[in-house]
């Protein structure tokens, strides 16, 4: 792709690092920034770098937060003795777009994949653990989604908390299996959260 300023293609190119965007449809929506009126293009540039800099990651769930600590994990209607546990923030806004869950989260960042070169020791599961110990969490749910990599991560938990008084249930099937969370409709979603099953019969049926 033969470019006229090389300042376009640059724009085109950081474009293109993201995630579904190829060289055409980055070109695309440079060009489209070039239309717009300049203050819109700086409010967008401003927008973005406000993002990295001044994002946080909540100390109790490590979801996505403008404050230490998240409206979800603050708010004292949420039922504190429930926590979901997801792969990352987009599972998360897919469950709480259900609206049929009022308990905790906690964001592991991931999932094991030994093939991606991701251990234990990369995801956010000590502090989960931690949690547990405290003897506040009566039911950890395990929302990832259903392929080997996720199953393996439910299994590893579920395994690091023998001995602990939780009740542990995963999400039911309704999800297909290798399908990820965030793209499940919600009234599927939303039916797989109610009727969660224990863990333990998962790992017998499996």
């Amino acid at each position: 792709m033969d470019f006229s300023s090389k300042l376009l293609e640059n724009a085109v190119y950081e474009m293109s690092q993201l995630p579904g965007i190829g060289k055409r449809t980055a070109l695309r929506l440079v060009l489209h920034l070039l239309k717009q009126p300049e203050n819109q293009t700086n409010m967008l540039a401003e927008a973005l770098s406000k993002l990295r800099s001044e994002i946080n990651f909540c100390k109790s769930c490590h979801n996505i937060s403008d404050t230490e600590i998240c409206e979800i994990c603050s708010n004292p209607k949420r039922d504190s003795s429930i926590i979901c546990v997801v792969e990352d923030i987009r599972d998360v806004m897919a469950i709480e777009n259900t609206s049929q869950y009022n308990g905790m989260y906690h964001v592991l960042g991931g999932k094991i994949s030994p093939m991606e070169g991701i251990g234990p020791q990369d995801l956010n599961i000590v502090s989960l653990v931690n949690k547990v110990k405290k003897g506040e969490v009566q039911e950890l749910i395990f929302a990832l989604s259903s392929t080997m990599e996720g199953d393996t991560t439910n299994f590893y938990i579920y395994k690091q908390l023998e001995g602990l008084k939780v009740t542990t249930s995963t999400i039911a099937r309704g999800i297909s299996v290798g399908d990820e969370l965030e793209y499940a409709d919600e009234v599927t979603l939303g039916r797989s959260i109610l009727n969660r099953i224990p863990f333990e019969s998962a790992i017998k049926a499996s």
